[in-house]
């Protein structure tokens, strides 16, 4: 692979301007994609298998039109203390307001007056107008969403407090300018790391090249493949990460070549050939798993791992020639001023400084891992110990999906949620759907043996349909949707009822969703954790290496759940980082981290050990490895690192709970997992193993494939052709 890399790129280098063009005409034509592309129209949400799930499609089929899957809205009546919603002019307002929702759309099903419905609280202070439309959030016209907002807005400043919820206000989440200063700080990062502006701007420059691309071609397919607006967000999250961290590792390698004498062209294949290899390999891990995601069988969670996926690849092919192309075009320059000189008089940084290698002056990288080794039994114990306490709040997670109710107090919705709540009770933002596959015998027997139960607030009667084969019946719990006692009180109707009484709606569908994730994370673990550790065997041609890596990962991860769960669930300094709401866990949150945290987590693994096996396969011995494999790479892993955190750290910022409960998770699984897994714990493990480490059944070194990672064949293949010096090997 080395050597087919190397010509890669070497070729990139040579016809740099038609690299560079070919890329830059893809960005184009994904943008226009994106531009011309019709809106998308649909955005489903199904859990197939799920009893919530087949409750839809029982209502789709016998109430066809009633819209059971459609989107929702409700505007709230407040009236001043002392005062009643039922006063005659407090009425008038309200009732101008159900007439204007009624004339506003014809996407609408239905509009209930409150004052027939019986949606007023008892002490006459709140009421709310229900709307329901015929079709889901995602596919309802701007001028749909614009009657919704003016009919609440119409009604302000006539003497009551109006404000509007729902799920049909669904929109993009609101983007701040905390993603900005994410790519900010990546920038002052590379800027130190290699200082100079040139060497800096390019890993920004092809990330966000690959992010256009990738966003672009995602949003232009939209419409044809049902994607969720999340799917971008979360495709552009990972894709800058690793993109910047890509070009960060080919650069850096670049200009060791350079610092060493060798001519641009073969500096840039070199660079490629060896960092380009291992940027392969840690680009299949992520692919692994978030492709990987599609064991859980939930479409919405399968779409966004394949979109995210695609994105990585982009990110993989860039580095592999759009960065040696530029690089033939940045010459000298991504050198800083002391790097060129030292360059021109034949000496320079080398891999991590080249001066340091030869004179044997120690960097920072090079004193840790000497720190290590001395005390391996101390920092393995400090680190497994402090990440296990981390991790103890994981013990108390409880699992949802966010609703209203965790919006900012900024939103309408959110003021909407509490104002049904204060009126009517918790209950009201979160009613359950019973649908009862019979005549109105059964409903009526179902409607008894509910209200039987404890942790209703209140039962309706029957509703049947027109054939008179089925029936809807409402169900208002007492807590709020994602409540514990919510949640037992849907499994206690299913266990109360018989087959023919199913129990569905956004809260019941919600709790369905966290059981298929609890299922599916052993599976999953198993698929992902097993195809990588193939992978890294392959790579390390080790089985302890591996296996080291894995227990690792799980050791970050579980430890980032545990802040997770301390600052979302628990409220621990949620102020700082913007929680108003405290609550369950989203509940694709631990397969998901699971996924994206493993595949970031393997580059480091990638990275750092790639070159530790190199040194001791040329001879060094596993102490001397380790010293070696940090000297080369501890300062570039330790910059990817903190881009990585930065560019996560940025999502916090945005107002939508799941993407800065993911931004928070992912920042925080990558300080762990890089800095007390990767650089502490991974080097103690390794000392106290030896050459135990590196030790491989003869067998099984005889059926894997060398992918000569290192590049023993790539040094072959330059001495043979007539190369004027043997060439260092893999120095990532």
């Amino acid at each position: 692979m080395a050597t087919f890399l190397y010509k890669l790129g070497r070729s990139a280098f040579r016809r740099r301007r038609l690299v560079a063009f070919l890329w830059v005409a893809l960005l184009a034509l994904a943008g226009v994609g994106a531009a011309t592309a019709p809106a998308a129209t649909s955005s489903s949400f199904s859990i197939p298998g799920t009893e919530a799930q087949r409750a839809f499609d029982l209502l789709e089929e016998r109430f066809p039109g009633a819209g059971a899957d459609g989107a929702t809205a409700r505007i709230v009546f407040k009236a001043p203390e002392g005062q009643k919603v039922t006063d005659p002019a407090h009425k008038a307002v309200v009732e101008e307001t159900v007439a204007a929702l009624e004339s506003g759309s014809d996407q609408i099903v239905s509009v209930a007056d409150p004052y027939t419905t019986r949606a007023v609280s008892q002490n006459g202070s709140t009421a709310y107008v229900s709307v329901a439309y015929k079709v889901n959030a995602m596919e309802l016209t701007d001028g749909t969403r614009e009657a919704l907002k003016q009919a609440g807005e119409q009604a302000q400043g006539k003497g009551l407090t109006v404000e509007v919820g729902g799920d049909a206000l669904q929109t993009m989440p609101e983007t701040g300018a905390g993603e900005i200063v994410g790519v900010v700080i990546a920038g002052i990062v590379l800027v130190i790391t290699f200082g100079s502006l040139v060497a800096a701007g390019l890993p920004l420059l092809t990330a966000i090249i690959g992010v256009g691309i990738g966003v672009s071609s995602i949003t232009a397919l939209a419409n044809v493949l049902d994607l969720g607006s999340t799917t971008s967000t979360l495709a552009m999250m990972i894709g800058l990460a690793v993109g910047i961290d890509y070009a960060l590792f080919i650069v850096s390698r670049y200009r060791a070549e350079l610092a060493e004498g060798r001519d641009k062209e073969e500096a840039a294949g070199r660079a490629t050939g060896t960092a380009g290899s291992a940027v392969v390999f840690a680009g299949l891990t992520v692919v692994i798993a978030l492709v990987g995601l599609a064991v859980v069988n939930i479409p919405m969670l399968t779409k966004m791992g394949f979109a995210a996926a695609g994105t990585v690849v982009i990110a993989v092919l860039i580095a592999l020639t759009l960065i040696p192309a530029l690089l033939g075009f940045a010459g000298d320059k991504v050198l800083g001023r002391k790097q060129r000189k030292g360059a021109e008089a034949g000496a320079g940084e080398g891999a991590a400084t080249g001066e340091e290698a030869k004179e044997g002056k120690p960097n920072g990288g090079t004193r840790w891992a000497r720190f290590v080794i001395r005390r391996p039994v101390l920092v393995l114990l400090v680190g497994v110990l402090g990440l296990g306490a981390i991790a103890v709040p994981a013990a108390s997670l409880e699992m949802g999906l966010p609703d209203d109710g965790a919006k900012p107090v900024s939103t309408s919705e959110r003021r909407a949620y509490d104002m049904l709540s204060d009126g009517f009770g918790p209950g009201f933002n979160g009613p359950l759907l019973v649908v009862v596959d019979g005549d109105k015998a059964t409903a009526d027997k179902t409607v008894s043996a509910i209200k039987k139960l404890e942790g209703w607030a209140a039962v309706t009667p029957a509703t049947p349909n027109k054939a008179g084969d089925a029936a809807m019946i409402t169900v208002v719990p007492k807590d709020r949707p994602s409540s514990v006692a919510t949640e037992n009180l849907v499994h206690d109707i299913r266990g109360a009822t018989g087959d023919d009484v199913l129990v569905t709606g956004a809260t019941a569908m919600n709790i369905d969703f966290s059981q298929k994730m609890n299922d599916a994370l052993v599976p999953y673990l198993a698929l992902v954790v097993g195809l990588a550790f193939l992978l890294l065997t392959l790579v390390f041609r080790s089985v302890l290496v591996p296996l080291k890596a894995a227990l690792g990962f799980l050791l970050s991860v579980v430890a980032a759940l545990g802040a997770v769960v301390a600052v979302f669930q628990w409220g621990w300094l949620g102020s700082l980082f913007g929680v108003e709401q405290t609550g369950p866990i989203m509940s694709m949150m631990p397969i998901f981290m699971v996924g994206v945290v493993f595949g970031l987590a393997m580059d480091y693994e990638v990275f750092l050990v790639t070159r530790m096996r190199e040194a001791y396969v040329h001879g060094e011995r596993p102490g001397e490895a380790i010293v070696t494999g940090f000297r080369h790479s501890a300062r570039v892993v330790t910059a990817a690192a903190v881009i990585m955190i930065a560019v996560f750290s940025g999502f916090i910022g945005m107002t939508d709970q799941m993407i800065k409960m993911i931004g928070f998770g992912l920042a925080v699984a990558v300080l762990f997992d890089a800095f007390v897994v990767r650089m502490a714990i991974v080097p103690a493990v390794l000392a106290l193993l030896g050459h135990k480490a590196w030790w491989l059944p003869k067998w099984l070194d005889r059926l894997l494939p060398n992918v000569d990672v290192e590049g023993e064949g790539l040094a072959k293949h330059v001495d043979g052709a007539g190369s004027e010096e043997k060439p260092d090997l893999v120095k990532v």
